[in-house]
């Protein structure tokens, strides 16, 4: 059972999921997000994805808990640029010193409520932590459908140092968050039972083919089959 809260943490979401006894692999859409995980007594970072990432094997049995960043701001946090961590799982002592997440292990381990603990260490870590506040406007920008070239005029910047600062902070260049997101506007309002064809004008896409293809290709299946009702 997934469930999930507002964070603290400005932007973030804290969330739980415990996914045994159901049938077949788990796929997480991409959504401009890095998360700070905790499974089986470790810790992990999920970096940006590009694809929809299937969870199966050891991967989709036992509690996740988690700390979903707002989009731009985990690399401040993590001390890594996004890009580096694209598409990737990786432990925590990839990252930082083993000394100093072996501390962090024990901490959570003994914590009651394991999910307020990682969400303690990631307030702790924004506490030192500056995000590039064009980042934000970036990501809205973005996310309200204005195009690539005219939310670097408006930030006042180039094309390629527009590209530059998203590779660090999102893991890919504007063009490809851009499609992110209105991924995932599409997916809320179809969600929302708003029928495909409006979906699609209303999430800026071309048409309803466009609709498909992208879901197709950023989520790996059909728009009805990855809502259930196809």
């Amino acid at each position: 059972m997934y469930a999930e809260r507002a964070s603290r943490l400005t932007g973030a979401v804290v969330w739980t999921n415990s996914p045994a006894g159901r049938a077949g692999p788990g796929r997480v859409l991409p959504d401009g997000c890095m998360d700070l995980l905790w499974h089986r007594d470790t810790l992990l970072v999920a970096g940006p994805d590009t694809q929809a990432h299937l969870t199966a094997g050891d991967e989709a049995h036992g509690r996740w808990t988690g700390v979903r960043f707002y989009p731009g701001t985990a690399p401040a946090l993590l001390g890594v640029p996004a890009h580096e961590l694209r598409d990737r799982r990786v432990e925590l002592t990839e990252l930082w010193p083993a000394t100093e997440v072996r501390r962090l292990t024990d901490r959570i381990r003994g914590a009651a409520d394991p999910a307020r603990a990682l969400e303690d260490l990631a307030l702790e870590r924004a506490a030192d932590a500056a995000p590039d506040p064009a980042l934000a406007q970036v990501v809205a920008a973005l996310d309200a459908g204005r195009p690539v070239a005219a939310t670097a005029d408006r930030l006042g910047l180039g094309a390629r140092q527009l590209h530059r600062r998203s590779l660090a902070a999102f893991g890919y260049g504007p063009k490809t968050l851009a499609r992110v997101l209105r991924l995932q506007r599409a997916l809320a309002l179809a969600r929302a039972g708003v029928p495909y064809a409006e979906t699609a004008a209303r999430a800026g896409y071309a048409d309803q083919a466009h609709l498909a293809r992208e879901v197709r290709d950023l989520a790996g299946l059909p728009l009805g089959e990855l809502l259930g009702d196809g």
